[in-house]
């Protein structure tokens, strides 16, 4: 069977949800925790995907200069790696912040201040012609955690989906390598685990137990659509699934 690579950059931020999902798509999975000490490989060398998960670090520099965590720069290194052989890449929140970052992006606190909770993108017209994203809906929920945005992205990256406030929230580098910038492997239990005693709640005034009881609302719904995604993207990596093979009728595979 074919392996992706699962970078885990925070322990609060597993693959929980993500994982199941591809797992079903026929994938077996390699989870790596560099903030446990464990070291990255060189290059993506008997990996048939490399998924890259979110975490509290920033994807910028920190004002002393240094990284926004040790494995960063290697990181980056890999997401480059990933980008130019073209292996099938998913980047979720801090991940497509890196992502943009290894290829001259621009991540930096959000102007718009922080996104939290349950909210909805829309699809931008270049989505129809991607491989993943022609088969979600016009405006998909997801769930949605973050003080940084990615502001500028990186030069012939095309924009999937978008919102008022944070411009890219979904691209795509290449044609195999992909950014969300919203949360689609949370389950209930890992979103009231970020909101016990978090300062960003308190910063924002928002309610604890409003915000898990919100999030719980939508997690049937972020599964319908994400579920899906993920096991397109699986299908992408075992060679199953194409620009035009989704021309050719696969718009089921997962449901």
């Amino acid at each position: 069977m074919a392996t992706a690579l699962v970078i885990e950059n925070d322990p609060t931020d597993d693959l929980r949800r993500l994982g199941e999902w591809l797992t079903e798509g026929g994938l077996q999975l390699r989870v790596l925790r560099p903030h446990e000490g464990e070291e990255l490989p060189a290059d993506l060398a008997g990996y048939a995907a490399l998924v890259v998960l979110g975490g509290e670090q920033q994807a910028y520099p920190l004002p002393d200069g240094t990284p926004g965590a040790p494995w960063f720069p290697a990181l980056e290194g890999l997401l480059r790696k990933a980008v130019r052989y073209r292996v099938p890449t998913l980047g979720v929140c801090l991940g497509a912040q890196l992502l943009a970052t290894a290829h001259a992006g621009l991540v930096e606190r959000s102007p718009s201040g922080p996104e939290v909770g349950p909210g909805v993108v829309g699809k931008r017209d270049a989505a129809d012609a991607d491989p993943l994203f022609r088969y979600v809906p016009l405006i998909p929920d997801v769930l949605q955690w973050h003080s940084d945005e990615i502001t500028e992205l990186p030069r012939g990256a095309t924009l999937l989906a978008a919102s008022t406030r944070y411009p890219h929230q979904a691209f795509r580098l290449g044609d195999r390598a992909w950014g969300l910038q919203f949360h689609i492997e949370c389950d209930t239990a890992m979103i009231a685990d970020w909101a016990r005693d978090s300062e960003l709640l308190a910063e924002l005034g928002y309610d604890e137990e409003l915000v898990v009881a919100a999030c719980d609302r939508v997690m049937a719904d972020v599964e319908e659509v994400w579920q899906p995604f993920a096991i397109r993207f699986a299908a992408l990596a075992l060679g199953e699934l194409d620009h035009d093979a989704t021309r050719r009728g696969l718009p089921l595979l997962g449901h």
